[in-house]
Protein backbone atom coordinates (compact mmCIF):
# COMPACT_ATOMS: atom_id res chain seq x y z
CA UNK A 1 0.00 0.00 0.00
CA UNK A 2 1.24 3.34 -0.57
CA UNK A 3 1.17 5.40 2.14
CA UNK A 4 1.41 8.51 -0.09
CA UNK A 5 -1.16 7.93 -2.67
CA UNK A 6 -3.62 5.80 -2.98
CA UNK A 7 -5.12 6.74 -6.90
CA UNK A 8 -4.66 3.88 -8.96
CA UNK A 9 -3.77 6.22 -11.99
CA UNK A 10 -2.13 9.01 -10.47
CA UNK A 11 -2.01 10.40 -13.96
CA UNK A 12 -5.44 10.13 -15.35
CA UNK A 13 -6.54 13.03 -15.94
CA UNK A 14 -4.74 14.81 -19.25
CA UNK A 15 -5.06 18.29 -20.31
CA UNK A 16 -6.16 19.90 -16.82
CA UNK A 17 -6.13 22.97 -16.92
CA UNK A 18 -4.24 26.25 -14.58
CA UNK A 19 -7.81 27.09 -12.75
CA UNK A 20 -8.75 23.84 -12.64
CA UNK A 21 -5.23 22.72 -10.86
CA UNK A 22 -5.37 25.83 -8.18
CA UNK A 23 -9.64 25.07 -7.80
CA UNK A 24 -8.39 21.71 -6.32
CA UNK A 25 -5.10 22.98 -4.62
CA UNK A 26 -6.97 25.63 -2.53
CA UNK A 27 -9.83 22.70 -2.11
CA UNK A 28 -7.22 21.13 -0.13
CA UNK A 29 -5.72 23.89 1.61
CA UNK A 30 -9.04 24.84 2.21
CA UNK A 31 -9.71 21.83 3.96
CA UNK A 32 -7.17 22.29 6.49
CA UNK A 33 -8.49 25.57 8.03
CA UNK A 34 -12.07 25.16 7.48
CA UNK A 35 -12.40 21.75 7.62
CA UNK A 36 -15.67 20.25 4.77
CA UNK A 37 -17.61 23.40 4.45
CA UNK A 38 -14.84 25.10 1.93
CA UNK A 39 -14.37 21.99 -0.04
CA UNK A 40 -17.82 21.42 -0.29
CA UNK A 41 -18.58 25.01 -1.87
CA UNK A 42 -16.21 25.11 -4.52
CA UNK A 43 -16.89 21.55 -5.24
CA UNK A 44 -20.63 22.06 -5.16
CA UNK A 45 -20.24 25.44 -7.50
CA UNK A 46 -17.82 23.79 -10.04
CA UNK A 47 -18.28 19.85 -10.17
CA UNK A 48 -20.65 20.34 -13.39
CA UNK A 49 -18.16 22.29 -15.42
CA UNK A 50 -15.36 19.53 -14.90
CA UNK A 51 -14.79 15.94 -14.47
CA UNK A 52 -11.27 16.45 -12.58
CA UNK A 53 -12.67 18.93 -10.44
CA UNK A 54 -15.55 16.37 -9.60
CA UNK A 55 -13.38 13.59 -8.58
CA UNK A 56 -10.27 15.70 -6.28
CA UNK A 57 -13.65 17.60 -4.63
CA UNK A 58 -15.07 13.52 -3.91
CA UNK A 59 -11.74 12.94 -2.62
CA UNK A 60 -10.84 15.77 -0.17
CA UNK A 61 -14.57 15.22 0.79
CA UNK A 62 -14.11 11.38 1.92
CA UNK A 63 -10.71 12.16 3.11
CA UNK A 64 -12.42 14.69 5.87
CA UNK A 65 -15.25 12.68 5.82
CA UNK A 66 -13.01 9.56 6.75
CA UNK A 67 -10.52 11.73 9.28
CA UNK A 68 -13.73 13.13 11.11
CA UNK A 69 -15.15 9.51 11.73
CA UNK A 70 -11.15 7.84 13.27
CA UNK A 71 -10.98 11.09 15.48
CA UNK A 72 -14.52 10.38 17.00
CA UNK A 73 -13.53 7.39 17.14
CA UNK A 74 -10.21 8.08 18.79
CA UNK A 75 -12.07 10.41 21.34
CA UNK A 76 -14.04 7.90 22.16
CA UNK A 77 -11.11 5.66 22.98
CA UNK A 78 -9.47 8.34 24.96
CA UNK A 79 -10.71 6.83 28.23
CA UNK A 80 -8.71 3.61 27.77
CA UNK A 81 -5.53 6.33 26.84
CA UNK A 82 -4.45 4.80 23.65
CA UNK A 83 -7.18 7.08 21.82
CA UNK A 84 -4.77 10.14 22.83
CA UNK A 85 -2.69 8.63 20.46
CA UNK A 86 -4.37 8.07 17.68
CA UNK A 87 -5.26 11.81 17.94
CA UNK A 88 -1.82 12.80 17.50
CA UNK A 89 -0.95 10.31 15.16
CA UNK A 90 -4.72 11.57 12.86
CA UNK A 91 -3.47 15.10 13.56
CA UNK A 92 0.14 14.70 12.44
CA UNK A 93 -1.72 12.61 9.06
CA UNK A 94 -4.20 15.75 8.31
CA UNK A 95 -1.46 17.76 8.03
CA UNK A 96 0.72 16.07 5.98
CA UNK A 97 -2.22 14.90 3.59
CA UNK A 98 -3.80 17.96 3.36
CA UNK A 99 -0.12 19.24 2.23
CA UNK A 100 0.33 15.94 -0.18
CA UNK A 101 -3.25 16.74 -1.39
CA UNK A 102 -2.70 20.17 -2.45
CA UNK A 103 0.69 19.32 -4.22
CA UNK A 104 -0.78 16.82 -6.26
CA UNK A 105 -3.65 18.65 -7.24
CA UNK A 106 -1.42 21.63 -8.13
CA UNK A 107 0.81 19.12 -10.36
CA UNK A 108 -2.72 17.86 -12.23
CA UNK A 109 -2.69 14.22 -11.02
CA UNK A 110 -5.18 12.30 -9.50
CA UNK A 111 -4.75 12.02 -5.40
CA UNK A 112 -6.79 9.75 -3.19
CA UNK A 113 -5.89 9.56 0.08
CA UNK A 114 -5.11 6.54 1.93
CA UNK A 115 -7.37 4.63 4.77
CA UNK A 116 -10.61 6.87 3.24
CA UNK A 117 -13.52 5.15 3.11
CA UNK A 118 -15.29 6.13 -0.36
CA UNK A 119 -18.46 7.80 0.52
CA UNK A 120 -19.06 10.32 -2.31
CA UNK A 121 -18.55 7.79 -5.30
Amino acid sequence: MNLQNNSTNPLAFQNVSTEEKNLTTIMWILSFFTSFIGPLLIWLMKKDESEYINQQGKNCLNFIISYGIYVVISTILTAIVIGAIFLIIIGIATVVYCILGAVANNKGEDFKVPFTFEILK
